[in-house]
């Protein structure tokens, strides 16, 4: 069989470096050691959607998102979060959630949100004299406090929830009441610009707006869901040719709401369906129209003249809600978000850097959102940002922030430069429970959830499974073979219990910055409770 994506890890460390070594060409390149830096996040898509993974199994498929593995790497073994604050909550902030405490999503007005002495990756690049902007889904508190423009980056223009709650207003039972709307509706489209300056006022709901600016775009509507992501790329681009005019660095997040549920996507996506799957595939017209939106981005590159310049990045927050048919994303892996299962967090990531990364590589090994916080940062100039934080820095801003920061650099990885990543280990957390560990091609289960709207188990003997030999986990079907595997390995677990306990005393001089937030009906109770006897 023919593959498009040749293994690369086979050719010699020569090839390699001359690959690396040849001359970078195209327009208006900016400082060579100051790439862009362009990260794309899908919502709730699963590897299965991408072609680049299952080749046009689906019947469609994605030429723009493609592109970027053929143009650089494409990772087999790279994992998110159970859910989308966690999952984003990793990527910017280069922690184990459990350490910035946005375990899983909040509701509007909630108190989750970053908190002040939480160091994200725009506040990072600031130093290196980069400006940064978010565009779409946040997802990580909807507070002023929590809004992006004040924690590192200078314009954020986006929503605040899943599309779910942000169309619940719509709904044919939502109450009359305007008062009920103004204590528990969500927040509209915002669009924002950090300051100097306090701006002025205190939203008896939001609280203070500290030093940014921002305007309430307008709700986003189930109307407006069919064409937001154009709206949030176009407001992109407008913060791109601005850092080009000026000569700066930039880092720009741009968060599709595409694919989470519920998928409001133009008719003409749905008829072009009809030829790959069906009429009323949502998830194949949202995945057409999120590849189209792609695309566009990578073509604003190419228009700028900055492709050869700029980092590129593709990837989700967590894996498919596959039981939301047909609006739900598909994986090969076992289970689905809000799991610890492959499913849940085993997500699609690639990355392009012309140059720099060989194109159509193809690795294996581990790696996580929390490393591409690292990786970035010391492809941004900042290779030390582990040790830094770790003492105490300022960041340049007089206030000393001191974070332990999970993520690892991968970046002679990603260059080839070594044929090992980083990383060999993965703790699992289910919102604050450490459900399962890896180690190298080894995991364990010491909780399971039996899918998305289950309840999970505590297992009186973990699951063991070798994830490169089983990478679906299906032996656990047969208890033959399960019993066989644990009790011929019991040994792993010497190795797994020194590396939970390393893991463990971490939090004793980097305790968690708040406690996550659950949505179970314990932590519910808990804080009805509380507000009852507020």
């Amino acid at each position: 069989m023919t593959r498009k994506y040749l293994p690369r890890r086979a050719a010699t460390l020569a090839t390699r470096l001359l690959l690396l070594a040849l001359p970078v060409l195209g327009g208006a390149v900016q400082a060579a050691d100051k790439p862009n830096i362009v990260v794309i996040f899908g919502d709730d898509i699963g590897m299965w959607n991408l072609s680049a993974y299952s080749r046009g199994a689906m019947g469609y498929r994605t030429p723009n998102i493609d592109s970027i593995a053929k143009g650089g790497a494409i990772f087999s073994d790279h994992y998110a979060q159970p859910s989308c604050t966690a999952g984003r909550a990793a990527f910017i902030t280069g922690q184990l959630p459990i350490r910035s405490g946005m375990t899983t999503v909040s509701q509007p007005g909630g108190p989750l949100g970053l908190k002040p002495q939480t160091v994200t990756l725009a506040e990072v690049l600031k130093t290196q004299g980069y400006t940064s902007g978010q565009f779409g889904k946040n997802h990580l508190g909807d507070r002023n406090e929590y809004l992006p423009t004040v924690h590192g980056f200078d314009e954020f223009f986006g929503n605040l929830y899943h599309l779910n709650t942000e169309e619940e207003p719509e709904d044919v039972d939502y109450p009359a009441d305007p008062g009920f709307k103004k204590r528990y509706g969500p927040r509209g489209v915002l669009h924002c610009y950090a300051t100097d300056g306090e701006t002025p006022g205190d939203d008896p709901r939001f609280g203070k707006w500290g030093k940014q600016r921002c305007e309430d775009t307008g709700a986003l509507t189930r109307k407006r869901m069919e064409t937001v992501d154009q709206e949030l790329i176009q407001a992109s681009f407008k913060f791109m040719d601005k850092a080009v005019a000026q000569k700066k660095p930039f880092f720009a997040w741009i968060n599709t709401t595409r694919m989470h549920v519920f998928t409001h996507t133009p008719n003409q996506y749905l008829e072009r369906c009809k030829q790959f799957t069906s009429g009323e595939d949502e998830h194949c017209a949202g995945m057409l129209q999120h590849d189209e939106d792609v695309g566009t981005v990578l073509k604003k590159l190419d228009d700028l003249g900055i492709t050869k310049d700029t980092i590129v990045i593709y990837s989700t927050d967590n894996g498919p809600e596959h039981e939301t048919y047909p609006f739900g994303g598909t994986s090969p892996y076992r289970s689905t978000k809000m799991t610890t299962w492959e499913g849940g967090v085993r997500v699609p990531m690639m990355v392009r850097w012309p140059g720099h990364i060989p194109a159509g590589e193809e690795l294996n090994g581990i790696q996580s959102h929390e490393d591409l916080f690292t990786t970035l940062a010391a492809a941004a100039g900042m290779p030390d940002v582990r040790e830094r934080l770790a003492k105490g820095d300022d960041l340049g801003t007089g206030v000393v922030k001191k974070n332990y920061i999970d993520g690892l650099d991968n970046l002679a990885y990603w260059e080839g430069k070594t044929d090992q990543s980083a990383r060999h280990e993965i703790f699992y957390y289910a919102e604050s429970r450490l459900q399962a560990v890896r180690l190298d091609q080894w995991k364990a289960h010491f909780y399971t959830r039996d899918g998305y709207y289950g309840s999970t188990t505590t297992l009186e003997m973990p699951w063991l499974f070798n994830i490169r030999q089983d990478p679906f986990e299906s032996y656990d079907q047969a208890p033959g073979p399960r019993a066989n595997l644990l009790q011929k390995k019991t040994y792993l677990f010497n190795r797994m219990t020194d590396a939970i306990v390393a893991h463990l005393k971490t939090f004793r001089d980097f305790p968690p910055a708040q406690k996550g937030v659950s949505l179970s009906f314990d932590q519910l109770k808990e804080q009805i409770t509380k507000q009852a006897e507020k």
